[in-house]
């Protein structure tokens, strides 16, 4: 037998060979791929749809040490009431309920859970929704979430057992992952991410690693044990109590000063934080490893990512140090490296300037953020308004957004228009105002809180046309689709008005101690019909989900734009302007306006004033 001898040189080309390969192919370049055809819906699981009236929260699910105070005559709210309206209750908790209005919303519930959500996936399907964002599921005393009880395990009303899954939480070692069970809320947890599954579907959570609520489990270990907790350095003290004083002299850092919410601590921080700019550090090691911990847990279920989650929406992602953002984002891409990474970065300075995103845009930090800087010139362009933009002003503000991306990040941004934390949609068109200034009733009492008017419907049309044939994935927040209208926070977060609830009447402008009138409150199905075919146009079309795009005409309020690829091509054409405006087409020939089906031939197209038309070229 001859011996086969193998050359030094070639030995070590072949290791070189096989580490490219290997380097090349754990390289994550840009966002998932199913992210670019993703259209989105929010959900904000407490007003979505009550599926079990069996797990209603009580008085003690809500309670928290720092938040508001649980009346002991605390009663869930009536799904379909007039949101206004105090309840006998709430009328009497606070002599002025007006003027405490905001606080007193808060406290209430109206019982929407897991197997909710999973009663009306196939109405998500039906609209065509494939990619859902929740809010935080985590267990927490708040409508929101955001102040966790513990990340690891879903909210004990969003399941079948709340009694029972609070025994077995507590029978944990909660920084024992070896210890961790599955309560009945995480299973259906669970359950609902098979059945996103099965529809082709994509699901990701959301968090916030930047803090908790004050029950949790670390934090209350602490505020016992003071300097002698375990977890004493998982939060920003500020100082701890002395025992031989009569003075509590135990203080802390709280997100934005709101002592509900206490700071996780930031460690090797190189310079002083700034609220609105990305800074250098990390976070404290336990909370760390309990973090991604608690990530891994919900990727890979018993180490299997086929029943995990899609990835993670992260809360204010502009208070959390960069170096930590990078050691997630390895974290999550090495156990799965098609899951979806989305920061919230928003306000550098409110209400005029919006964060810059293009630090935390890339394959180490997140695929997308949360595209605000995109939203807030659309408004201005579609709606009529104190802060016009024309349309050359519009092409440019989108240019330079986009164009200071990466380009395969374009194409995944999260192209958000209303969310929990804004205004919707209806209502911020229905207001001349700046974005989100003074954006409620009990802010500026001439805000238009009611039924918008019929002008407002016809703008939101074109803005939704704009929306779903532009860059990046569509963005639907919980309800906006039925026209659903409120203000900012709380007002955005009504419970959704599904076909079979008979509602009351809605109070038009509470803060104004006149006001008897009231506006009809109901689906509306002519809206939903309109969303339901501008999604299907979209997903009929992969040239809106990944063409390139090239401005055709922005002069005035007459705005044109190109789709293009090596397969297709469509023209999106806006007259806003209050006469007929014409526009040249990017080649002469057959095209068909998708909007109503109708077929026109030629070099040219002139449009009525305000309308609108999506031509494919035949």
């Amino acid at each position: 037998m001859k011996k086969i001898v193998i050359l030094p040189a070639i030995i070590f080309s072949l290791v070189m060979i096989r580490c490219a390969t290997t380097n090349k192919a754990s390289l994550v370049e840009g966002p998932p791929e199913w992210s670019k055809n993703a259209i989105w819906y929010q959900i904000l699981v407490e007003r979505f749809y009550n599926g079990d009236p069996a797990n209603d929260p009580k008085p003690l699910n809500i309670r928290s040490d720092t938040s508001y105070l649980v009346p002991p005559d605390w009663k869930m709210s009536e799904w379909a009431s007039d949101w206004y309206l105090p309840t006998i209750q709430e009328a009497g908790w606070m002599k002025e309920y007006h003027k405490n209005h905001g606080d007193i919303l808060q406290l209430r519930r109206y019982g929407g859970d897991l197997q909710g959500v999973i009663d009306k996936l196939d109405y998500l399907s039906d609209l065509g929704i494939n990619a859902i964002y929740l809010n935080p599921v985590n267990d927490a005393p708040s409508l929101h979430k955001y102040d966790a009880r513990s990340y690891h395990h879903v909210d004990v009303n969003f399941g079948p057992d709340p009694s029972g899954d609070m025994i077995l939480i507590a029978s944990e070692i909660p920084d024992d992952p070896s210890t961790w069970k599955w309560t009945s809320a995480d299973k259906l947890f669970l359950q609902l991410v098979s059945e996103v599954h099965k529809r082709g579907m994509h699901i990701i959570m959301d968090y916030s690693w930047n803090h908790t609520g004050t029950e949790f489990w670390a934090w209350k270990d602490l505020v016992k044990n003071q300097q002698q907790s375990k977890y004493k350095d998982w939060y920003e003290i500020i100082s701890f109590d002395d025992p031989a004083t009569p003075v509590r002299e135990f203080a802390y850092k709280g997100w934005l000063n709101v002592k509900s919410l206490p700071e996780i601590r930031k460690v090797n921080v190189t310079k002083p934080r700034r609220n609105g700019h990305p800074f250098e550090g990390n976070i404290n090691e336990g909370a760390k490893k309990h973090i991604f911990d608690v990530a891994k847990r919900w990727l890979a279920p018993d180490g299997d990512t086929s029943k995990g989650i899609d990835g993670f929406r992260l809360d204010v992602a502009d208070q959390v140090p960069m170096g930590f953002w990078r050691d997630f984002n390895k974290e999550v891409k090495t156990i799965n490296p098609d899951a979806y990474l989305v920061g919230e970065i928003w306000w550098a300075s409110w209400p005029d300037t919006m964060m810059n995103p293009v630090p935390y845009v890339n394959d180490r930090i997140f695929d997308a953020v949360m595209f605000y800087q995109i939203y807030r010139p659309a408004k201005y362009f579609f709606s009529e308004t104190l802060y016009p933009l024309d349309a050359r002003q519009f092409k440019d503000s989108l240019l330079y957004q986009w164009n200071r991306l990466p380009e395969p990040n374009r194409y995944g941004m999260m192209n958000v228009s209303a969310t929990h934390d804004s205004p919707r949609l209806l209502t911020c068109f229905n207001n001349p105002g700046k974005y989100k200034y003074h954006a409620k009733p009990s802010e500026d009492p001439k805000y238009r809180s009611g039924k918008p008017e019929a002008e407002t419907y016809r703008r939101v049309r074109f803005y939704l046309i704009y929306e779903f044939t532009g860059i990046g994935a569509p963005h639907i927040w919980n309800g906006d689709e039925m026209g659903m209208w409120g203000g900012d926070d709380p007002d955005c977060r009504k419970p959704l008005r599904w076909k079979e609830f008979t509602f009351q009447p809605e109070t038009r402008n509470p803060f104004t101690k006149d006001s008897i009138d009231k506006d009809p409150v109901a689906f509306n199905q002519e809206l939903f019909d309109f969303y339901k075919k501008m999604i299907r146009i979209r997903h009929e079309n992969p040239v809106l989900s990944s063409g390139k795009i090239r401005f055709i005409k922005s002069e005035g309020k007459a705005l044109g734009y190109h789709r293009y690829d090596g397969h297709q091509q469509i023209v999106v054409l806006f007259n806003l302007e209050p006469k007929k405006i014409s526009f040249d087409l990017p080649e002469k020939g057959n095209y068909q306006n998708l909007l109503d089906d109708q077929k026109i031939g030629g070099a040219a197209i002139t449009l009525d004033p305000m309308s609108a038309v999506v031509l494919k070229k035949l």
